[in-house]
Parts: C-alpha cells; sequence; structure tokens
C-alpha cells in the first residue's frame, strides 16, 4: 500500500512538471516573438533618428547659409570641410597614377 501512494505522488508530481513544462515553453515561445518584433521595431526607429539627424544638419546648413546667427559659423564650418575634401578628392584626381611597371619608379643603380 505504502508504495502505491509514492508511485501514485510521483506520478502527480511528474504531471505537474510535464504541464509546468508546456506552459514555461509557450511562454518562452511567446517572449522569443516579442523580443523580435521589440529588435525590429528598435532597428526601424534608429533608421528614422538618422534620417531625422541628417536632415536636422541639412536645415541647420540652410538656415546657417541663409544668414541666420548661431547656425552660420557652424554652416561655414561645414562648407569649409566639405570644400576641403573636394580639393582633396580633385588633387587625387591630377595625380598620375604610378603602377609598379612603370620605369620612372625603378632603381637607379
Amino acid at each position: 500500500m505504502a508504495d502505491k501512494s509514492v508511485i501514485t505522488n510521483l506520478e502527480a508530481r511528474v504531471g505537474r512538471l510535464i504541464e509546468e513544462h508546456r506552459r514555461l515553453s509557450g511562454l518562452c515561445s511567446e517572449l522569443t516573438r516579442e523580443r523580435d518584433s521589440l529588435r525590429a521595431e528598435k532597428r526601424s526607429l534608429e533608421e528614422r533618428v538618422r534620417e531625422l539627424d541628417a536632415q536636422v544638419g541639412r536645415m541647420q546648413l540652410a538656415e546657417g547659409l541663409a544668414g541666420g546667427g548661431v547656425n552660420r559659423e557652424k554652416a561655414r564650418a561645414r562648407v569649409n570641410r566639405l570644400m576641403r575634401e573636394v580639393d582633396k578628392c580633385i588633387a587625387l584626381i591630377g595625380q598620375p597614377q604610378v603602377g609598379p611597371a612603370d620605369p620612372k619608379r625603378q632603381k637607379v643603380e
């Protein structure tokens, strides 16, 4: 008789554990879907923030070029930086390309 009650007790515990496992597995799946959804939303919001930051930068540049007080120096500095970058690119384009087979680069002995 005592063996039967121990077995019944174990069966009840195993049943509860199986049910708890099913419940937790379902919860885990639900949370995984929610996490994936939130990650996707986060990526889209980060992209939107980048777009808005770029738009603010363009607006500040336009305001500064139009004669706005505070942003004028920032706009002028940005235009100067962009002009230097363009000048560097033009200088690179104007340089002759020297390859390893170029006779000018061979050592004179």
